[in-house]
């Protein structure tokens, strides 16, 4: 009857099965940077989905048979930049009733402030390495999460941050000289440096 729905559906389908096979690999990676960019796990939830909306919205652009991992990041990175910059431009906004409300609900129960994801997330590393990490400035930050914890290329790492090569080793080396120096106790203490 309507011959032309049918096709239409059917690439529709496939752009979807495509976007599955293809982005929700990753989603793993791509939260656990979020956690590390913003820390918080709700924010690391909001920019995670935005991140697979926006590259679901524009999966027509992607280029098959390139790296979509790489293509996600640059996304959540744009995202969470263009948000910062949102921000930074708007006055803190405070409902008083809401303050109010969880004012009252805490005085009669208390609060368990942690979360799950939180927990597992910072059992994965001890507390000097990821204090040492966040330490750092958030350009060799950038770089250490994505080279030694989520195993991009130097490649990779400079399409995402947009700059040479070059420049990605030289953060790299300088990140993992200020990370040494910081934790050369703990490497000492858990045996990993012989004295």
């Amino acid at each position: 009857m309507f011959p032309f729905l049918f096709a239409l559906l059917d690439e529709q389908k496939q752009i979807y099965i495509d976007f599955e096979a293809e982005a929700i690999p990753h989603m793993d990676s791509l939260y656990n940077f979020a956690l590390r960019m913003t820390g918080d796990a709700d924010d690391a939830n909001d920019l995670t989905q935005e991140t697979y909306l926006k590259s679901f919205r524009f999966f027509d652009k992607f280029e098959k048979g390139t790296n979509c991992k790489a293509w996600l990041f640059q996304i959540m990175k744009n995202t969470y930049i263009n948000s910062y910059r949102k921000q930074v431009k708007e006055p803190v906004k405070i409902d008083y009733e809401e303050i109010e409300n969880f004012y009252e609900n805490i005085k009669s129960s208390g609060v368990n402030a942690s979360h799950l994801e939180k927990e597992l997330f910072d059992s994965l590393l001890d507390d000097e390495i990821t204090e040492a990490i966040s330490s750092l400035p958030e350009d060799f930050r950038t770089v250490v999460i994505l080279c030694d914890i989520e195993g991009f290329s130097y490649e990779e790492i400079a399409d995402f941050v947009d700059c040479p090569i070059g420049t990605v080793r030289s953060r790299l080396h300088r990140a993992r000289k200020i990370l040494f120096t910081k934790l050369y106790k703990y490497a000492e203490q858990k045996g990993y440096l012989q004295k």
